[in-house]
């Protein structure tokens, strides 16, 4: 590129024609130094080639950045919130991979059950919200007495149902009533006394054979349902269950006809309420004993709270309480 000029000021000088040699050498030789002059000076023909390139090398500045935000969109860390993700900003809806796309959709379905929800609905819910419905499949199993992973023992009630591990989230949707729509129409309501493991799958339902009777003949196996959580009419009270081997130094606590889904069951202790780990058998553990035998407050998932006091730890006993949650 540096040379350039010179070829463009030394081909005019030969194209003149009969001029002595020793003119002509002096005139190259002229040129020669202005040329050289004029190449290494500051500012010169180098730093011209430079600054043509600079525009170029923004470019690809430029180019490399803009696809950036949609990356980070399209493959969000576990900490973005959901709604980001569902909606990502024009320039990234643009430029999001065919492979981020599913996954979109499927957050924005798991979600879509929780906005059907009223607000304020259910402040302590989890999986199961109140006001919510979910879509999902019915299958039968035997129920045997009605025991099962709840706890609560045998029951002579047979609509009962045995809940997906997912939505069963650590017992939380144990003693919840669950209203039960087959695509046909005809609707029931069970209680949930059991869980249902893999490959029951998020939204199943494993309805006992007396239940699932009533939606479809058993022989279908497997039906297509939608239900939600009911807060029903009920005249029984509360009772709680100390778990066997339970003592002033170690306890598990049980609550046992509450009609709405338990969020949180606490003990007094050292003049404060502390709030007890769940198990997914449906107790509630004091491991160091803090609290056993105390007075209870148990709160429910619309976030209503009772407390309960005198109820002694008698392993295996079911005592009776004079509280029930309010219907919703």
């Amino acid at each position: 590129m540096a040379a350039s000029p010179h070829r463009r000021a030394h081909r005019p000088e030969r194209r003149k024609a009969r001029v002595p040699v020793i003119t002509v050498v002096a005139v190259a030789a002229v040129a020669l130094v202005v040329s050289l002059a004029v190449a290494f000076r500051p500012g010169g023909g180098s730093d011209d080639v430079r600054e043509a390139a600079a525009p170029v090398a923004g470019a690809r500045v430029s180019g490399s950045a803009t696809p950036s935000p949609a990356g980070t969109s399209a493959s969000p860390s576990p900490s973005t919130s959901s709604s980001a993700s569902a909606s990502p900003s024009p320039t990234a809806s643009g430029t999001t991979t065919a492979s981020a796309t599913p996954s979109k959709r499927a957050s924005a379905k798991a979600a879509a059950p929780a906005a059907r929800a009223a607000s304020g609905a259910g402040p302590l819910a989890g999986r199961i919200r109140p006001g919510a419905s979910y879509d999902g499949v019915a299958t039968a199993y035997d129920a045997g007495d009605g025991s099962g992973a709840c706890s609560f023992g045998p029951t002579s009630d047979v609509m009962t149902a045995a809940m997906n591990t997912a939505d069963y989230e650590t017992s939380k949707a144990c003693g919840a009533y669950v209203a039960v729509r087959a695509a046909g129409g005809a609707s029931i309501t069970v209680r949930i006394t059991n869980e249902c493991p893999a490959p029951c799958a998020p939204g199943q339902l494993d309805l006992s054979r007396q239940a699932f009777a009533k939606l479809a003949p058993l022989s279908t196996g497997r039906i297509a349902i939608t239900w939600s959580l009911l807060s029903p009419a009920t005249s029984d009270t509360i009772a709680i269950r100390y778990k066997i081997g339970s003592s002033q130094y170690w306890c598990g606590i049980q609550a046992i006809g509450h009609r709405n889904p338990l969020a949180r069951l606490e003990v007094r202790s050292g003049g404060s309420w502390v709030r007890l780990a769940r198990t997914g058998y449906n107790y509630f553990l004091s491991e160091h004993g803090a609290g056993c035998g105390g007075a209870i407050r148990l709160t429910d998932v619309y976030g209503e709270r009772l407390t309960v006091e005198g109820i002694a730890v008698r392993p295996d006993a079911v005592q009776s309480t004079r509280v029930q949650f309010a219907r919703h």
